[in-house]
């Protein structure tokens, strides 16, 4: 049976943040814990820790803290929806939430949408008014079983790789006269 729900979990960002992850909409697991990517199979937090050489993150607070030290914003593509469960098959009835609200605040250089639902919902909802495409990933989700651990790792991997290129390219603050 599909419910209306309204998102309620706050994106996580910062004045650093360089790369911005979506999902669709967080699932009932994530809604009760109040973060994003809260069911315990869920494989999201473990590969990001495993690309960063970190511990999974536990709580919501250590969850967030990541994001941040790692310059990611994440949130959500949609503010509210009619879903059946975490079924991203059933939504309709969709509303973007407004991206711009992280763009406009931080120097994002590239997004990343978790799953082929998320990132068809950003590009029919929300491309046009963010001004920039979002690159598709595969889902986390333990019901995308398919998809395993090193396949997962060798996608998400596009994440630090575009941290770590704008890094490289930031200047040094050498302005090359002696």
């Amino acid at each position: 049976m599909s419910q209306r729900v309204v998102h309620t979990i706050p994106p996580t960002f910062d004045e650093h943040s360089r790369v911005l992850v979506l999902g669709s909409m967080p699932s009932p697991k994530s809604r009760d814990t109040g973060y994003n990517y809260g069911h315990p199979q869920n494989r999201f937090w473990k590969v990001l820790a495993q690309l960063a050489r970190e511990e999974p993150p536990a709580t919501n607070e250590e969850k967030k803290a990541f994001c941040l030290r790692h310059g990611i914003a994440l949130w959500d593509v949609l503010a509210e929806c009619e879903i059946e469960g975490a079924s991203d098959a059933s939504i309709r009835n969709a509303k973007p939430n407004d991206l711009t609200l992280i763009t406009r605040s931080a120097p994002i250089e590239e997004i990343f949408c978790t799953g082929a639902k998320a990132h068809a919902l950003y590009r029919r909802l929300c491309e046009k008014d963010v001004g920039m495409p979002a690159t598709r990933l595969p889902s986390t989700s333990p019901a995308n079983a398919a998809c395993g651990m090193e396949k997962l790792l060798e996608a998400y991997a596009a994440i630090f790789h575009r941290l770590e290129k704008g890094q490289r390219d930031e200047p040094s603050g050498h302005d090359g006269r002696l």
